[in-house]
């Protein structure tokens, strides 16, 4: 009877163990990546979490400890209120689609999901579906009940413990995403911190690299920063600040049934793998556009940067509409003042004039409205739908291709409907779209191909603003490929030869080679046009017919806030392009690999000369297993065309 009444006990206490800790475990289709989800008691209640392990060798090695989750609606608790009821099936994710732009021509959603639902309060029931990608994984929220039903959300409490000995790369929050990724090494700061948030686990040789986003947001809630104010390694997610949009707007989403969450997205591996992910566009949602042939990527001429106020001024804006002519670029931008313009000529005559030589031009608008306090005009026609129907109906008439929409200050609920709004009338009109002033890229770009780019970013624009990116310039550039450019197009505004009101001491050839480091569906040229008129033959050809779309990205060698080195395929053309981001001159060998073995192609090298300004050209015959050598400059630079030879 002893032995009998023992064997209970211990199963007894084998089964509430069992309870205690359920985990399910989930793997990406390579196995690379497990994602697990399990239980764990917190003051007296259960909750559930997540956690992260990546395949090193032969063994998994945890890198996030622990990612809180749930969500609050008052003193409604969707956390440790809630009651596990059951697991779905796992199943497999295949997709395969095309992007009109972006770092990919051919993508694919390809995952292992799994969701699992819960039993809430007020007959409410909560799911949490996990995804395991080969390069990362993603999750999201459900919520269920009465159809119809509107809640307001209080918080959302997901949270990424990360790794103490975790090297990262954080951008203090700002609305505008206009700031540098300083390296937090040892020393941890606490703060408030916008997407994405880089971080490196050490892992021995192969460390492993994350990048925190999310993606898929939409009208239906707000967007979402991190914090880590209470426990400097835990990052909870955030709701924007009350004073965010010149304080209009709600805080708390109010969310209705049946909902789902936008996807948290972590990309994961090596620093290559997060370069090359579109994981942001992947989990998004597509597009209902049937006809996407007037979404056309190109290369624009820009007369803001030189002169601040120069649109008002006819005679300069047919300055840089002949410059995109003789450049072969597709594109001008008015930017503001437009509707101010003088000295010859009116905005219409710059339309007709832009038309007559081939080049489409696109205008810039204040988003308007009381959520902000910018009062350069045109305010508020963007503001209402029957204000962007009037407008857009007559930027179509006239021969406008696309508006760009400054200023919008927040990330609260009202504004992401605001930016989806503008899109989808936009996309009517077959208008293209490009955000500045502007929250970050959130997978927007696979739902509507019409945004070409966003600013969210501290780009060649802050020459004109204060001194501090003169100096801060090469590193902050070599850092961008790694975090803000991942997650969608940038449009930092490259490519400056002479000086704005506050000069560049980057070389000529790092200017140069960023109009390949950086992606975006709209480049704009920046400079002025004896910038780009002065060049040398070798660099001015390469301008006239470098790509802002390609059909494969890679890594080749990079370091966040050192260097970067990346080619790009178009067809089956190479462009090969590098920057320093340090102080001291360097030589160095690359490997071309990537190049169809069996096959030679002609090279033109740019790269750096004896002095900053200077461009040394080198023509090539190379082929797979060749290396290129090469030297570069402190915050120098290099690019290099690779041609198949047929």
């Amino acid at each position: 009877m002893n032995t009998i009444k023992g064997i209970a006990i211990v199963m007894l206490i084998l089964v509430s163990y069992a309870l205690r800790a359920q985990e399910y475990k989930i793997q990406s289709p390579n196995k690379k990546i497990e994602l697990s989800l399990a239980s764990k008691t917190d003051d007296n209640s259960k909750k559930w979490y997540l956690k992260v392990d990546y395949l090193q060798g032969s063994a998994y090695l945890n890198v996030i400890p622990d990612i809180d989750l749930g969500l609050k609606a008052g003193a409604v608790d969707f956390a440790s209120g809630i009651k596990f009821d059951q697991a779905g099936k796992e199943k497999q994710i295949k997709e395969a689609y095309t992007a009109v732009h972006g770092k990919r021509k051919y993508c694919a959603n390809n995952a292992t999901e799994r969701s699992f639902y819960f039993k809430g309060e007020q007959g409410k029931r909560l799911s949490i579906t996990l995804r395991a990608y080969d390069d990362g994984i993603a999750f999201r929220y459900g919520l269920t009940g009465k159809n119809g039903e509107t809640i307001e959300l209080t918080d959302e409490l997901t949270s990424y413990r990360m790794p103490a000995d975790a090297e990262r790369w954080l951008q203090s929050f700002k609305t505008s995403y206009e700031g540098y990724y300083p390296v937090q090494s040892g020393s941890v700061a606490k703060g408030e911190w916008g997407y994405p948030a880089l971080f490196k686990k050490p892992l021995g040789k192969a460390d492993c690299w994350m990048l925190i986003t999310e993606a898929d947001v939409n009208g239906s809630y707000c967007a979402t920063k991190l914090g880590n104010k209470d426990d400097q390694d835990n990052y909870k997610l955030l709701f924007p600040a009350a004073s965010d949009g010149n304080g209009q707007g709600k805080v708390n989403p109010t969310i209705t049934l049946p909902f789902l969450s936008p996807w948290r997205t972590v990309i994961i591996g090596e620093l290559g793998q997060l370069f090359q992910s579109t994981l942001v566009e992947d989990v998004s949602t597509p597009t209902k556009i049937s006809d996407l042939s007037w979404v056309q990527p190109g290369a624009s001429s820009w007369v803001y940067w030189a002169y601040n106020h120069g649109t008002k001024d006819f005679k300069k804006v047919c300055d840089y509409i002949d410059l995109a002519a003789r450049m072969n670029w597709s594109y001008t931008l008015f930017d503001w003042e437009w509707d101010a313009m003088g000295n010859g000529g009116k905005l219409e005559d710059a339309v007709r004039y832009a038309s007559s030589k081939g080049i489409k031009p696109m205008m810039w608008y204040n988003s308007g409205g009381p959520h902000n306090g910018v009062s350069a005009t045109p305010r508020d026609r963007m503001l209402t739908h029957e204000n962007r129907m009037k407008e857009f109906r007559w930027l179509t008439e006239i021969g406008v291709y696309g508006v760009k929409i400054d200023f919008f200050e927040s990330d609260k609920q009202d504004m992401m409907k605001y930016y989806i709004d503008i899109l989808e009338d936009a996309a009517k009109f077959k208008l293209m779209v490009n955000f500045h002033g502007a929250t970050i890229p959130r997978g927007w770009s696979r739902t509507y191909p019409n945004l070409m780019s966003m600013e969210a970013v501290l780009g060649a624009e802050w020459y004109n603003n204060g001194a501090e990116l003169t100096g801060k310039a090469a590193a902050h550039n070599a850092t961008l490929p790694f975090t803000r450019n991942i997650i969608g197009p940038m449009d930092y505004t490259p490519v400056t030869f002479t000086n704005s009101q506050h000069p560049h001491i980057t070389t000529f050839a790092h200017e140069l080679a960023l109009s390949v480091v950086f992606e975006s569906g709209i480049l704009h040229m920046a400079d002025r046009p004896e910038g780009f008129d002065n060049l040398p033959d070798a660099p001015k050809a390469f301008l006239r017919e470098v790509p802002v779309t390609w059909d494969d990205s890679r890594l080749i060698s990079g370091y966040p806030g050192k260097n970067v080195i990346l080619a790009r395929r178009k067809g089956n053309d190479w462009y090969v392009a590098g920057i320093n981001g340090l102080d001291r001159k360097e030589e160095f060998q690359i490997p071309v690999d990537f190049l169809k073995t069996g096959k030679r192609y002609k090279a033109v090298l740019i790269a750096d000369g004896d002095y900053d300004s200077a461009f040394n050209t080198t023509y090539l015959n190379v082929a797979n297993g060749d290396r290129l050598k090469l030297k570069w400059l402190p915050r120098g630079g290099f690019t290099c065309v690779l041609k198949e030879i047929q």
